[in-house]
C-alpha cells in the first residue's frame, strides 16, 4: 500500500521538478518596448530562445514591471487585449505568433519532409575563397537564432585557426558601420570594425557566438560553426524610437577601452541637434563645443586645438584638404551637413597615417549612398536652401550620394540701413560621392567637392573665395586579413580680391595654391590582438602667391610675386597590440621629407645679422626643378592604455609632428585673403611635441561617460609679425617675420551621456597659449624676449549642450558658452615726437576684451512616424544668442584731437530667431 501512495507523490515532484526546470522566474520592465527589446531581455536571464515574424510585431509597444515570475504568466499579462498568441516548445523554445497559437502537434515526418517552409529554412552560398556559408535548422524569422556554418569540412586555415571576416551595415541604407564593437562570447576577444566597417577575427574551429554592438542600432548576435576560413557579413538595425538621440560616441565603452586619446566623434544626429546660426546646421560649430577647442570670436573662421595656430589643423573631407572650411567670412561652415556620416577629431594620439599639421586632424566623411533604394531630403531657412540625394546606381553594387546648397540672402541687405544696402552676399557649395563594388577584394571610391562665396561689402571692394577637390580611391583586399588603400587627388583654393575706393588705384589681387597628392595605406591583421599598417605618401605643392592688376583702368602698377613649388613625401609604420585584458599599446613612427623647389630666386642676408633689406648681400638663382632646400624630419606617435578596472581605464601619450606649410595672418582672425606659405632656406618648419594624460570612467551601464585629460605641448619656429607688417605683396616676406617657441599646456574635463530623453556633454578646459620671441635675427625683441600670450590664449573654456526628448515629435536643445576674453595690445599713452604727436602702445597682448558668453535655443518639430510614409518632415525653431548679449569681436582706436578713443565691435549684438522647414523621402 504504502508503495501505491509513493507513486504519487513521485510524480507530483518530478512535475514540480520539470515546471521548475522549464520556467525560470523572470524580472522585467518594459516602457514602450519593442518586440526585440522584450526578447532580448528575457533570453538574457533564461536559457529560452524566442521565434517570431518581426513583421507581425512592427508598431507594437509593450509596457510591463514584474518581479520573479513565469514565463507563461509573464507573457499572458504582456499579451493580454492583444491578437498576439504563444507557444512553448519541449526544448525551451518560445514561438510568438498573431492571431493563432502555433500547433506543435506535427504528424510524424513532417519535418522530415518539409525543411524549407515557413519556420525552417537552410541557406547555402559561397563564402570568400570558396568557402561554405550554411544555415540550418532556424527560423526565418530571427536569424540571431540561426546557427551559420562557416567554410566547409577539410578547407583552408589560417595555422590552427579559422579567419571569419566581413563588414557591417546598416540594413535600413547598407552604409558600413566603423566602430562596431565585436566581442566572442566565452572568449576575451573584442575588436572594432575599421573605417570601411571591416572586421577579421582569427578563432579556433568550433561553435561561436559573435555579439555585435553599436549605439543607435539593436545589439545583434551570430551563432557560427568555422569550419575553415569564410566570409560573415552582418547588418543591424535602426533604433527607430531613438532617431533623435544624440549619438556622440558610436560605440558604448570605446572612450574607456580605446587605446587613442584626445579622439573626439560626433555623429551627424549629434550635429544637427545643436542650435546654429540661422537654423543652419553648422559641423565646425558642433566641433568648437568639444573640450581643448576654441575660436578667437563669432564669424571667425578655423579653430584653435590645444594652444595651436588654426593653420596648424589638418581639415580633410573624404581624403580633400580643405583650405577654407567657412561660408561668408566664417559664419557658416562650408560642409553641408545632409551629405555626412561621421566626423572625427584627433587632438593626440595623431595616427601616423596623418602628417603635415601639428595640432589635429579633423577627419569629416560623406555617406556612401543607399544601396537599397533613393532617398534625399530637402531643407529651407531664412538664408539656405539645400538638397541631397542618395541611392543605388546599380542595386548592391554602385551607389551616390550628392548635396547642394545654395543661399539667398541678398534680401538680409535691404532690412540694414541705407549705407550698406549696396553690400551683397551669396554662396554655394556641392558634393558628390560614388562607391562600386567590383567584387569581393576590389572597391572603388570617387569624390567631389566645390565651394564659392562671392561678398561686395559696400560698392568699392569686393570678394571672391573658393575650395574645389577631387579625388579617386581604390580599396583592394589581398586576403582576408590583409588590404591596401590607394588614392590620387587635386586639393585647389583661391580668392580675388577687389578694391576701388581709390577710383586711380583701383586693383585686383588673386592668390591659388593646388596641392596634387598620392598616397598607399596598408592594413594587416597579424591576431585579433595585433594589428599593422604602414603606406607611403607624397603630395606637390604648387602655389602663386600673388597677383596685382589695374582694375577698372586705373593707374595702379601691376606687380606680381614669385611661384613656389614643393614636394613633401613621407613613409610610415604603425603597429597596434593588445599585450592583455589590461594593457594595449599603439606605436608608429613617420619619416617626412621636403623639398622646396625652383624655380625661384632666393635672397641671402649677411651672417649673423638681422634679416631686413638694409642686409641683402645676393640673390640666388635656381632653375626648374632644383633642390633649393631639403629638410628630413621624423615624427613618433606613441599611446599606451591600461584597464584600472572594467569601466575604468588610464591612458598616456607622445606625438611628434612637423609641419612645412605656414599660413601668413596679422590678425587674430583668419580671413580668406591669408596666404599660405612653403618652408624654404629662411623659414624653418613648425616643429611639435606633445604629451598627454589621460582618465576616463564610465558610470550608469556606459550610459555616462566621463573624461579627464592633461596635455603640455612645445612648438618650434611658429611665425609671428613684426610690428607694421605688410603681409600682402611681399617680396621679401622673411623680413617682416620672425620665429617663435611655444608652449601650450592645459586639463579638459568632459561629461557625458549618449542616449536617453536628456542627453548632451558639459566641457570645461583650463589652457594656456604662450609665446617667446626666440629669433637673435629678428632686431627687436618682443616684450623684451619674454613669454607672451598668443592671440587666441583664452584661460578658461565652458560649453554645454543639452538635448530634451519630450515625446518622438519634439525636442529641445540648449547651448551655453563661455570663454574669457582674448588678448590684445592697447594704446596706453600719446608723446611728441618732431613736433608731431605718436602713439605708444602696451607689451603685446597685455590687456583683453571682455569675456564671451551666449546661449542658444531651439526645438524641433518631427512629423509622424509612420514607417511606410513616402515623406518625412519637421521644423526648427530657435534663437541664436538668446540673452542678446553684445559680445565683443574685437576692439579698435581711433585718434580725436588730441585724444584716443575706443570702441567695441559685435557681430551679432542682439537676439537672432530663425526657422527652417526640412523634407525627408
Amino acid at each position: 500500500m504504502k508503495k501505491f501512495l509513493l507513486l504519487p507523490i513521485i510524480a507530483l515532484l518530478i512535475s514540480l521538478s520539470a515546471q521548475s526546470q522549464q520556467e525560470e522566474q523572470i524580472t522585467v520592465r518594459f516602457d514602450q518596448s519593442t518586440i526585440d527589446e522584450v526578447v532580448r531581455q528575457i533570453e538574457s536571464q533564461t536559457n529560452y530562445h524566442f521565434f517570431y515574424d518581426s513583421k507581425q510585431f512592427d508598431s507594437a509597444k509593450f509596457t510591463l514591471q514584474a518581479s520573479r515570475v513565469y514565463l507563461s504568466s509573464l507573457l499572458n499579462r504582456l499579451f493580454a487585449g492583444t491578437d498576439y498568441k504563444f507557444s512553448l516548445g519541449a526544448e525551451q523554445q518560445v514561438f510568438l505568433t498573431r492571431g493563432n497559437a502555433l500547433s506543435l502537434q506535427l504528424s510524424d515526418g513532417f519535418l522530415k519532409g518539409n525543411t524549407s517552409g515557413n519556420l525552417t529554412e537552410i541557406i547555402s552560398k559561397p563564402a570568400e575563397q570558396g568557402a561554405d556559408e550554411k544555415v540550418t535548422n532556424a527560423p526565418v524569422s530571427n536569424i540571431e537564432n540561426k546557427l551559420i556554418e562557416i567554410g566547409h569540412p577539410g578547407g583552408g586555415l589560417t595555422g590552427n585557426r579559422v579567419n571569419i571576416s566581413g563588414y557591417v551595415k546598416n540594413e535600413e541604407n547598407g552604409e558600413e558601420l566603423s566602430g562596431v564593437s565585436i566581442y566572442v562570447d566565452n572568449t576575451k576577444t573584442r575588436i572594432l570594425t575599421d573605417q570601411f566597417g571591416y572586421y577579421s577575427l582569427l578563432l579556433p574551429p568550433g561553435r561561436h557566438t559573435l555579439n555585435f554592438s553599436y549605439i543607435g542600432m539593436f545589439d545583434t548576435r551570430r551563432q557560427v560553426e568555422l569550419l575553415s576560413d569564410g566570409k560573415l557579413d552582418v547588418e543591424m538595425k535602426f533604433k527607430i524610437i531613438q532617431l533623435k538621440e544624440v549619438v556622440i560616441e558610436p560605440e558604448k565603452e570605446r572612450n574607456v577601452r580605446s587605446t587613442t586619446m584626445g579622439l573626439e566623434r560626433l555623429s551627424i544626429s549629434a550635429i544637427k541637434q545643436i542650435p546654429a546660426l540661422m537654423g543652419e546646421v553648422d559641423v565646425l560649430r558642433a566641433v568648437l563645443s568639444l573640450p581643448g577647442v576654441k575660436s578667437v570670436g563669432e564669424a571667425s573662421t578655423g579653430m584653435n586645438v590645444r594652444g595651436g595656430a588654426t593653420d596648424q589643423n589638418l581639415i580633410l573631407f573624404n581624403d580633400a584638404n580643405i583650405y577654407n572650411p567657412s561660408h561668408l567670412f566664417g559664419f557658416f561652415s562650408a560642409i553641408d551637413p545632409d551629405v555626412i556620416k561621421n566626423v572625427s577629431l584627433y587632438k593626440s594620439s595623431i595616427p601616423a597615417q596623418y602628417g603635415g599639421r601639428i595640432s589635429s586632424v579633423l577627419d569629416i566623411t560623406s555617406l556612401d549612398g543607399n544601396t537599397r533604394k533613393l532617398t534625399g531630403s530637402l531643407g529651407i531657412g531664412l538664408l539656405t536652401g539645400k538638397m541631397s540625394l542618395n541611392g543605388p546606381i546599380y542595386k548592391d553594387k554602385t551607389t551616390f550620394s550628392l548635396g547642394l546648397r545654395s543661399t539667398y540672402s541678398d534680401w538680409l541687405f535691404s532690412l540694414l540701413p541705407k549705407e550698406y544696402q549696396s553690400s551683397s552676399a551669396s554662396f554655394y557649395d556641392g558634393t558628390f560621392h560614388i562607391s562600386h563594388k567590383a567584387n569581393s577584394k576590389n572597391q572603388w571610391y570617387v569624390n567631389g567637392y566645390l565651394s564659392n562665396d562671392k561678398l561686395a561689402l559696400d560698392a568699392y571692394n569686393q570678394n571672391r573665395y573658393r575650395n574645389y577637390n577631387g579625388n579617386i580611391k581604390w580599396k583592394h583586399n589581398f586576403n582576408s586579413r590583409f588590404y591596401m588603400v590607394a588614392l590620387a587627388g587635386l586639393d585647389h583654393y583661391d580668392y580675388i580680391n577687389k578694391d576701388s575706393t581709390i577710383p586711380s588705384q583701383a586693383f585686383s589681387i588673386d592668390y591659388r595654391i593646388d596641392q596634387y597628392k598620392t598616397k598607399f595605406d596598408f592594413s594587416y591583421f597579424l591576431s585579433n590582438s595585433h594589428a599593422f599598417s604602414f603606406g607611403l605618401s607624397s603630395q606637390l605643392y604648387k602655389i602663386s602667391p600673388g597677383r596685382a592688376v589695374p582694375w577698372d583702368h586705373s593707374l595702379y602698377l601691376a606687380d606680381s610675386l614669385q611661384p613656389e613649388q614643393g614636394l613633401e613625401s613621407a613613409i610610415y609604420f604603425s603597429d597596434n597590440i593588445t599585450v592583455n585584458e589590461r594593457l594595449s599599446v599603439e606605436a608608429g613612427v613617420r619619416l617626412n621629407i621636403f623639398n622646396y623647389l625652383g624655380p625661384q630666386h632666393v635672397n641671402v642676408y649677411a651672417q649673423g645679422l638681422p634679416v631686413i633689406m638694409e642686409n641683402l648681400v645676393k640673390t640666388e638663382i635656381y632653375g626648374k626643378g632644383s633642390f633649393i632646400k631639403t629638410y628630413l624630419k621624423p615624427d613618433i606617435r606613441a599611446s599606451v592604455r591600461y584597464m584600472l578596472t572594467e569601466k575604468t581605464s588610464m591612458k598616456a601619450s607622445i606625438n611628434t609632428v612637423n609641419q612645412f606649410i605656414h599660413q601668413i595672418s596679422n590678425t587674430a582672425a583668419v580671413t580668406p585673403t591669408d596666404i599660405w606659405k612653403l618652408s624654404d632656406t629662411h623659414i624653418k618648419p613648425q616643429s611639435g611635441r606633445q604629451v598627454s594624460l589621460g582618465f576616463y570612467r564610465n558610470f550608469k551601464n556606459n550610459t555616462i561617460e566621463t573624461s579627464l585629460e592633461a596635455y603640455y605641448k612645445w612648438i618650434d619656429n611658429y611665425l609671428d609679425y613684426k610690428s607694421g607688417a605688410q603681409l600682402l605683396m611681399n617680396h621679401h616676406l622673411e623680413t617682416d617675420v620672425f620665429k617663435t617657441i611655444s608652449r601650450a599646456y592645459g586639463v579638459e574635463f568632459l561629461i557625458k551621456k549618449p542616449t536617453g530623453k536628456l542627453n548632451g556633454w558639459l566641457s570645461y578646459n583650463f589652457s594656456r597659449a604662450l609665446l617667446k620671441q626666440n629669433d637673435p635675427l629678428a632686431g627687436e625683441l618682443i616684450n623684451g624676449g619674454e613669454y607672451y600670450p598668443a592671440n587666441f590664449d583664452q584661460p578658461h573654456n565652458i560649453s554645454f549642450t543639452g538635448n530634451y526628448k519630450i515625446s518622438h515629435r519634439f525636442s529641445l536643445s540648449l547651448n551655453t558658452t563661455y570663454s574669457t576674453g582674448r588678448p590684445i595690445t592697447l594704446p596706453i599713452g600719446v608723446f611728441d615726437y618732431e613736433g608731431a604727436p605718436r602713439v605708444m602702445y602696451s607689451d603685446r597682448n597685455a590687456y583683453r576684451i571682455p569675456d564671451y558668453f551666449r546661449t542658444d535655443f531651439s526645438m524641433n518639430i518631427e512629423g509622424n512616424h509612420k514607417l511606410k510614409q513616402k515623406t518625412h518632415n519637421f521644423w526648427t525653431i530657435g534663437i541664436y544668442n538668446l540673452t542678446g548679449r553684445k559680445n565683443p569681436y574685437s576692439i579698435y582706436f581711433v585718434t580725436e584731437g588730441a585724444r584716443i578713443q575706443g570702441y567695441r565691435l559685435s557681430v551679432f549684438g542682439t537676439m537672432i530667431p530663425f526657422l527652417t522647414f526640412n523634407i525627408r523621402f
